[in-house]
């Protein structure tokens, strides 16, 4: 081979590399817990990938396993983004108790309102005072669902009502609410509800309207209970965080794609996403013969048997060398900043 056909055939090699190299496809795994017709993985996820797929001319190509197809129980999800099981993770960080708990802020009682703008206000809180505590991941949406309502077989209709009912609880500052209202609390991962439910182990759950639609909770349950007006009885938060060493893997271009879908803005999607679906999941409930109260009267009461819940979050941040007094304000500020 001759001098000029040896770097002819170089030149197209580099080209045919190159080439090959833009046009890599990298198929990422996004596991979660719910089925993937539910609320997020049908409205917010599942529109989240195709963009994701479609901006990248599908050299994205990323593959959705619900309901835990991949393995384990809903709290071990973030230890699998961390270790490479799952590429990508959707989950409720207090699914993993005292792991995550400046980003218990928003879960503390009457501090949120609707969830888009809640969604919003907890991802940019998380930036200014939480990032840390996601270092081993590489986040991409954090967010609420909206109001938390009872929804519960024995009658409530006023605070007096949850004294002694067995009442589930998404994360540990939800039970210790629960607790100081009354109540029994129970913690379990919102899959277990529906049986827990039906055979009698809880008398019924703190959930959010849009959540009942997947669970039926309308049909498991007869009395449903809250605050129409925000803020809230309590939100829970959530996190959809990718594994680092596959983020940092990915050429920069493919990295922009996904930096361009994640962040406030794009949390705010995902709230917005159950907020239409809490419309739907009272209106279900509406059409039944169920009690559906509304407490506001009474959200004073309230309000004052539960705020014992923020002191003890203060005070366990300050044990641990936070400022949780800053913290709360630093929440509460970033919510009324983004308040409709």
């Amino acid at each position: 081979m001759n001098r000029r056909s040896f770097f002819i055939g170089a030149a197209i090699a580099a080209l045919m590399t190159a080439t090959s190299s833009y046009a890599q496809e990298v198929t990422l795994r996004l596991h979660q817990f719910l089925p993937k017709q539910a609320s997020i993985p049908g409205n917010a996820i599942e529109p989240w990938i195709a963009k994701i797929e479609k901006e990248s001319d599908g050299r994205i190509k990323i593959e959705h396993f619900g309901s835990m197809q991949l393995g384990g129980a809903p709290p071990a999800l973030y230890s699998q983004a961390v270790d490479g099981i799952a590429d990508i993770i959707w989950t409720l960080p207090g699914y993993t108790p005292g792991r995550f708990p400046k980003i218990e802020a928003f879960e503390l009682p009457f501090m949120t309102g609707d969830a888009e703008s809640s969604s919003k206000a907890l991802h940019e809180y998380v930036i200014a005072n939480a990032m840390d505590e996601f270092a081993d991941t590489h986040p991409l949406v954090f967010h609420t669902h909206g109001p938390g309502y009872f929804h519960t077989n024995k009658p409530l209709t006023t605070l007096s009502d949850v004294k002694g009912q067995k009442l589930r609880g998404p994360t540990r500052v939800v039970t210790n609410m629960l607790g100081k209202l009354g109540a029994t609390p129970v913690g379990m991962p919102v899959p277990s509800v529906p049986e827990s439910v039906s055979k009698g182990v809880i008398d019924g759950a703190v959930i959010p309207w849009e959540v009942t639609l997947p669970l039926k909770m309308s049909e498991l349950t007869s009395n449903h209970a809250g605050f129409a007006t925000a803020p809230g009885l309590y939100s829970a938060n959530f996190v959809m965080t990718m594994n680092k060493a596959k983020y940092e893997s990915l050429p920069d271009d493919l990295k922009a794609i996904l930096d361009s879908n994640s962040g406030p803005e794009v949390s705010a999607t995902f709230g917005a996403a159950m907020d239409a679906l809490d419309i739907q999941g009272r209106a279900k409930a509406e059409a039944t013969t169920n009690t559906i109260t509304d407490l506001d009267a009474e959200r004073e009461q309230w309000i004052e048997a539960s705020k014992g819940v923020e002191a003890d979050w203060i005070a366990e941040m300050d044990a641990n060398g936070e400022d949780g007094a800053a913290l709360v304000q630093s929440a509460k500020d970033l919510i009324a900043k983004n308040a409709k």
